[in-house]
């Protein structure tokens, strides 16, 4: 039997892509939608004022993760598991209690952005009369109140194809004002508006999408499920406690560059870099749906112990992945200047370098996409948290010496280096353990 017939004949693998098809779909769209804002944004702001307005978001999700208990794995590791085995009311609880604690980490994480404006101003924007900006676009943590909670929710209701449609209701929104900025005349605050309303949107629709389901799912009074019922309290808890630390580093290490670059050079430097990291993060549309719709699975099958059918899974969507993250990743190799050109204008070309450097570590990071769920439903959640640790204190040592001295493109080095590091330990260390447990 070819490869392909045994992909066509699995029933899951088949699911899978049923259900991220549906979210890559709207997905494709909203990026679409996306390119247009980036082609407009660099062209109206330039380098520098792209670069700020990266500064400036970048530092409200820095802040929003270091107190994120990452909610929505919790929702998908222990409210599936609740909801598979038919103990509703348990499923009640937990839900509700990872509701409360992200809406009361979200307004904290609020406060802080805000009385932390004018810190970011001096030490990341390193531009006067910046700190406004900071403290408005920290309200969209209010309304992402609830937003990871709400994501893992849809995914344990096989509902996450709702996300996709309420990205690009956002992506249309935030598109049209950045459309009339550019044409009608504006700037960084329109630009900084636009990204705002999107990201409100975002939040709050998937909130609303999570409690319709949970009533439908769970009934009216759902809400009223007495937490005693959780018996695995200290279990969850800890599960909690190591995403938070893991969410943390992570943050810190990988997903925010344009803090860092903007730390060690200057916001046309992190213009060049958002750029190249805008480009890359192309990857991530198609594996992004595969995340969400896999995690489930993964984590159904562990429960069940079924090791040999989570083997010939894990198999299966590596294989997938490898086919489309490798293509792409010539495509930015051959044609990523003439890219660069379309997307952001030939003032932009000092990007490409680091587009190819990111490029490397992301078709790495993209292809075992599976590494940190796979850890997850197999119970290790510290783990992560010292892999991810190790490559990342690397990375920042490194980075102190290089990026001061060859600019972007060691930045986007050190990024691959952080990813091929802490993916393939984190790889190694799930499929060890899937050999021992059988």
């Amino acid at each position: 039997m070819s490869l392909l017939s045994r992909f066509q004949n699995d029933p899951l693998f088949s699911k899978i892509l049923r259900s991220s098809g549906s979210l890559f779909s709207a997905n494709t769209l909203a990026l679409g939608l996306s390119v247009v804002q980036g082609v407009m944004a660099t062209r109206l702001l330039g380098p520098a004022g792209f670069g700020l307005i990266g500064v400036v978001m970048a530092f409200a999700s820095t802040v929003n993760s270091v107190f994120s208990f990452r909610m929505g794995e919790l929702t998908v590791r222990y409210g599936g598991e609740y909801l598979n085995r038919g103990e509703k009311e348990k499923a009640a609880a937990l839900l509700k209690a990872a509701s409360l604690t992200e809406g009361v980490v979200s307004f904290l994480a609020f406060c802080v952005a805000f009385l932390t404006a004018n810190l970011a101003q001096e030490h990341l924007a390193k531009t006067e009369n910046a700190a406004w900006m900071f403290a408005v676009f920290a309200l969209n943590l209010l309304a992402n109140f609830n937003t990871e909670t709400a994501t893992g929710i849809l995914q344990i209701t096989d509902r996450i194809k709702w996300q996709g449609t309420i990205n690009l209701i956002q992506a249309v929104a935030t598109t049209l004002i950045i459309a009339g900025a550019f044409f009608f005349g504006g700037g960084l605050a329109t630009v900084l508006v636009a990204y705002l309303i999107g990201k409100s949107i975002l939040g709050l629709g998937l909130f609303i999408l999570a409690q319709l389901q949970l009533n439908e799912k769970l009934g009216d009074g759902w809400r009223r499920a007495p937490f005693s019922v959780l018996t695995e309290k200290r279990e969850i808890v800890r599960f909690a406690f190591s995403s938070n630390i893991s969410a943390t580093i992570i943050k810190l290490f990988r997903e925010s560059e344009l803090i860092w670059v903007g730390f060690f050079l200057d916001t046309t430097a992190v213009g060049y870099y958002r750029v190249a990291y805008t480009i890359a993060h192309f990857l991530s549309i198609p594996a992004d749906p595969l995340i969400a719709t896999t995690f489930p699975e993964i984590n159904r099958l562990a429960v069940e112990e079924n090791w040999n059918k989570l083997k010939s899974f894990l198999k299966k969507i590596t294989a997938f992945a490898f086919t489309y993250n490798v293509a792409i990743g010539i495509v930015f190799f051959l044609l990523g200047q003439w890219i660069i050109r379309i997307y952001s204008g030939a003032e932009y070309l000092n990007a490409y370098p680091a587009l190819i450097a990111l490029a490397i570590g992301l078709v790495f990071n993209y292809i075992l996409f599976w590494n940190r769920p796979l850890l997850l439903a197999l119970g290790l959640p510290e783990f992560p948290v010292y892999a991810t640790l190790a490559a990342g204190v690397a990375k920042l040592a490194l980075s102190f010496w290089l990026v001061p001295r060859y600019g972007v493109t060691a930045a986007g080095g050190l990024l691959s280096f952080y990813y091929i590091a802490s993916v393939g330990l984190m790889v190694l260390r799930g499929v060890k353990e899937i050999g021992n447990r059988e």
